[in-house]
């Protein structure tokens, strides 16, 4: 999951990511199907850097920010 309903439609665009609904819940999420060092390594090309990631149970979290100019 690279997103919510709310995230940039051109980023999630470039990244590959599809918007979709899961049955019961009233939101929309994106997902990608390449592995995380693939869109890390598209995010940094956008800008993004890193700047925590944690493990909640087997799921990974990265926390990126862009500056902006």
């Amino acid at each position: 999951m690279v997103g919510d309903e709310y995230s940039d439609s051109a980023l999630m665009n470039y990244l590959g990511a599809r918007k979709t609904t899961m049955l019961g819940n009233n939101f929309s999420e994106y997902h990608v199907d390449e592995p995380p060092r693939v869109i890390l390594d598209k995010l940094e090309q956008a800008g993004y850097r890193v700047v925590s990631m944690t493990g909640v149970g087997q799921t990974l979290v990265w926390c990126l920010h862009k500056d902006t100019l």
